[in-house]
């Protein structure tokens, strides 16, 4: 569903992306992990679009940049980018419009309920506390129900219904066929939800591991995480220092 290939970004002098690929297949949820700084953000919004870069990026079998992709392809950026000027209800028509929704209103109001917004659909983006401001960026790239979904960091903010609410629509669009990939620094948010593991560090992919193949080892994402960018092994961890306790 996905191909990234030999995708390389600088920022000036700053090596955002050094020469990255991956493949996800359809009907998948694969984990981007990785420390503040390691290219998660820079590689999703490489994907969707929104940078120049060296290298091949496909939805679909189609450029990420054609228009065929584009339909293909929902996006859940860290920051909401809300209008000031719409109201909640406002956003949701407008999405609608670009993407020609002619039916969408009973998956709106769906969403509405489900990260609890019935009752601010009349509020203007702007009046929005910060975490119902995510949530209408979660609604908002949920609405067209792409086949390939970005979510970058989707469940800072949120209250532990939401993140329910989220992980269930997860496992539901998975079971669909649909395929995302979601970037976090939070390990214990996305610990059930994966089918595969990307790890990056300092722009590079350090690890690219299925769910089955870790389980196979014995270890825990968490324990693989910090034996790729730290070093640091699971003796390490039960006991500091090496030594025996």
């Amino acid at each position: 569903m996905l191909d990234v290939s030999h995708v390389t970004k600088k920022y000036g002098k700053v090596l955002a992306c050094d020469d990255v690929s991956f493949h996800l297949d359809p009907g998948s949820v694969t984990v981007l992990l990785g420390p503040n700084g390691a290219g998660k953000s820079t590689i999703m919004k490489a994907i969707v679009g929104f940078l120049r870069y060296q290298g091949t990026i496909t939805v679909g079998g189609f450029p990420n940049k054609t228009t065929d992709a584009r339909r293909l392809l929902g996006y859940i950026p860290e920051l909401p980018s809300l209008y000031p000027n719409l109201t909640v209800s406002e956003h949701m028509e407008f999405l609608a419009r670009a993407y020609r929704l002619s039916d969408y209103k009973p998956r709106a109001e769906e969403l509405f309920r489900r990260f609890e917004l019935e009752d601010k659909k009349k509020k203007f983006g702007d009046e929005l506390s910060k975490g119902m401001q995510q949530k209408l960026n979660i609604c908002m790239g949920l609405l067209a129900e792409p086949k390939m979904l970005l979510l970058d960091e989707p469940m800072i903010g949120l209250d532990p219904h939401a993140i329910k609410q989220l992980k269930e629509l997860i496992e539901s669009m998975r079971a669909q066929g649909r395929t995302m990939l979601v970037s976090t620094h939070i390990i214990d948010s996305v610990d059930m939800l994966w089918d595969r593991t990307i790890i990056m560090q300092a722009g590079h992919i350090r690890a690219n591991v299925t769910k089955e193949e870790l389980d196979r080892t014995g270890r825990t994402l968490e324990e693989l995480f910090f034996e790729v960018t730290e070093g640091v092994s699971q003796a390490d961890m039960t006991h500091p220092g090496g030594e025996d306790a």
